[in-house]
């Protein structure tokens, strides 16, 4: 990414992260329940209080807003082959 995105910032919503797009070294992605797509550089565990994926701050990186997913935990993908 080139530019710094904010995750507060209302965009079209992403059903799913660009992989092109992913950090290098950044080999997960995940959707938290309120739609919001995070890069991680490790794998994330389930937060299901808050319906979040949860990694260290420092191995998370805002990917994109996508719509509110009731199916947030089964969202967990790896950097294709």
């Amino acid at each position: 990414m080139d530019q710094a995105v904010n995750p507060n910032q209302p965009t079209e919503a992403l059903s799913t992260p660009d992989w092109a797009e992913a950090p290098t070294g950044w080999n997960w992605a995940a959707q938290d329940g309120d739609g919001k797509w995070y890069w991680y550089r490790t794998r994330p565990i389930l937060g299901l209080a808050g319906q979040i994926w949860r990694a260290n701050s420092r191995n998370q990186q805002f990917a994109g807003q996508g719509a509110p997913n009731p199916d947030w935990d089964l969202s967990l993908q790896h950097r294709p082959a």
